[in-house]
Parts: structure tokens; sequence; C-alpha cells
């Protein structure tokens, strides 16, 4: 049975005041023409994920696995993203050229890797899943993920949180 990465906390952000306290510098660039994550990953699909994909003309039964579920607890949470056959690569990922062909419609899972964020009240904390697979975590030529980097790459994602807590 596979082990599962180690998660490291790299920062912490107040979504009252967007602060970020970061506690473990850490560096990451997605590397270009890469694509092992989406060989390696098994990618959860949210309602709203299947939704966008399917107003890109695609039907459900194309993209989703239904026989792959996640659970958190005994609470369903979602089918998986299929995989190609030939070799096990997302259905969405090009072969040829490594990039995915849905990038501005891909699922909540593949914006938010290789990080994970875990709200505690009104502070969001972010984690970083350190996958030996994944070359762009403590990349030399990262940036390094601190204030900048996370309100530019997840700040829509802050912004969702903070509605949901009432603060706008």
């Amino acid at each position: 049975m596979a082990t599962e990465p180690k998660r490291t906390l790299v920062a912490i952000v107040d979504l009252l005041t967007l602060k970020v306290e970061v506690v473990t510098p850490v560096k990451f660039k997605c590397v270009e023409d890469c694509g092992r994550c989406c060989y390696e990953l098994e990618i959860p699909l949210r309602d709203e994920d299947i939704e966008a994909i399917e107003e890109l003309g695609y039907s459900a039964w194309e993209f989703v696995d239904y026989e792959k579920m996640f659970y958190r607890g005994d609470r369903f949470l979602g089918y998986a993203l299929k995989k190609r056959p030939f070799d096990d690569g997302c259905v969405f990922l090009d072969p040829e050229t490594k990039r995915c062909r849905i990038y501005p419609k891909r699922p909540m899972a593949c914006r938010l890797y290789p990080f994970v964020f875990v709200k505690h009240g009104s502070k969001m904390e972010v984690y970083i899943k350190e996958d030996s697979f994944c070359p762009g975590i403590n990349h030399p030529d990262g940036e390094l993920v601190d204030s900048s980097f996370l309100l530019r790459e997840y700040g829509w994602l802050f912004e969702e949180y903070r509605r949901k807590l009432g603060e706008r």
C-alpha cells in the first residue's frame, strides 16, 4: 500500500485581513510540459467541476469515472476524473504536448495542486503535498510561496471563504 506523501505547513492566511504568515519557506514552479500529476493523481470531481466541463461540450460519461469514489469519513464527496486506459493519463491531457485541453475549466483539485487548504475558523492553513514525482516543489527556479504568491494564485479561493464567513 502506498504511503501518503508528507504535508508541510507553508503558511497561515487570516481570512479576515488576508495577512499571510509564512511558516515554512518553500519554492514552487509548475514545470512546463511535465504533466506528471496528470498521470500520478486520482482527481476528485465536484458537481461544479462536472458542470463547467460539460459547458465545454463534453458529456460526463466521457470524463467521469463512476467506479472511483471519494469519501471523507462516511460522507460521499464525488467521483474521480477518468484516466486513459493506454497510459493512465488524465483524459484531458494531450499526450504529445503534455498540456491540459481544458486548462481554464480544469477541476478544483487540479487548480489547487500541490497545495492543500485547511480552514480553521477564520484562518486558512496552506500545506504543500511533497509528492516525489512533482519536480516543481522546491524547484531551483521556483517562486517563494509567500503572501504575493498565495494572493495572486489563490486569492479567488480566499475570497470565496471570506464570503462564506460573511465578511463581505
